[in-house]
């Protein structure tokens, strides 16, 4: 198989096409090295891919690709760049979320029409759920995003649609449930938890902790996405979660026993469009991509923890 992946630098892209890789696929990935946080991150991920045999690297915006003619050649997109961030999203900065999420999205599905792709992997986000109040959600459920972001996410989603319904995209949607795990980003709630407690900080807290989350382990995720790009239905739309919904006090809790450590905590208020629980219903990838997640929180914490020393090091 040879794969196009966008944002292959990322927390996520980078796992992904570390697994494609090693199974002797082909990998073209691109990256342009959004400012959102520290590019040694990011190269930091990169660096592996870049001596493997089948990979090949673009570093620009995905909309400056000649992307007809990085298509005419891939037999699956598995489009993951995006600017992420609920809170960052809001005001001025809205503006490089219409250009990174849904302009970028846009244009590579229109370079899709005509071609031979199998699948065209979208990443979408549980963020565009918003504060349901029936949990399980389910991919029927009515969507009301709280953050520009999530309004975002919802546009590239419905664009995917679109192209499929009318030019016959093979477009697959995942909403993915708060993805963790090593090379995590380091804005996401558990880099900063592991990292704060490593190095005897206080643990910033937004809200009461009785919120939850659907935590689901990156290596579940990338299973969930490989899978998509073979058989998941064209047109589709799947939640992809860990089946971890437990509240945030119980996450730091857990975060304590694992690192052997008192946690201290600097509480915040709430901040906007931070909803307050998660939890995905995934009967749908269960049943089409065979999607079941094998990593226990508790476990995924520890390889995560792990991680952070090695990065912060200690």
């Amino acid at each position: 198989m040879k794969a196009l992946v966008t944002g292959v630098a990322g927390f996520i892209g980078s796992h992904l096409s570390h697994s494609l890789l090693k199974d002797g696929h082909a990998v073209t990935g691109v990256d342009c090295f959004t400012d959102y946080y520290p590019r040694s991150f990011k190269e930091r991920n990169l660096k592996p891919l870049l001596t493997a045999e089948n990979f090949h690297f673009l570093e620009r915006p995905v909309q400056d690709l000649d992307l007809h003619s990085l298509l005419q050649t891939a037999d699956v997109v598995f489009h993951l760049a995006a600017q992420p961030g609920v809170r960052a999203s809001w005001g001025r900065e809205f503006e490089i979320y219409t250009m990174n999420n849904i302009l970028a999205t846009q244009k590579l599905l229109d370079a899709a029409v005509g071609s031979k792709l199998h699948r065209f992997v979208y990443a979408s986000s549980s963020s565009v759920y918003g504060d349901t109040k029936k949990l399980p959600s389910s991919e029927e459920d009515p969507i009301c995003p709280l953050s520009p972001y999530g309004v975002s996410k919802l546009a590239g989603e419905h664009l995917a649609r679109l192209y499929h319904v009318n030019y016959g995209v093979p477009t697959v949607s995942l909403r993915y449930f708060t993805v963790y795990g090593p090379k995590q980003r380091p804005d996401m709630a558990f880099h900063r938890f592991l990292k704060a407690v490593l190095l005897d900080e206080e643990i910033p807290l937004f809200g009461d902790g009785t919120q939850t989350r659907d935590f689901t382990f990156v290596a579940d995720v990338i299973s969930a996405t490989r899978a998509a790009g073979e058989t998941g239905a064209p047109g589709g739309v799947y939640n992809i979660g860990g089946g971890h919904r437990v509240t945030i006090s119980e996450v730091i809790e857990t975060i304590s026993q694992i690192s052997g450590k008192r946690v201290q905590l600097k509480r915040y208020d709430k901040v906007k469009g931070d909803v307050r629980h998660t939890w995905a219903d995934t009967a749908r990838a269960r049943a089409d991509l065979r999607f079941a997640p094998a990593t226990e929180l508790r476990d995924g914490l520890a390889e995560e923890y792990r991680w952070i020393c090695e990065v912060y090091g200690v």
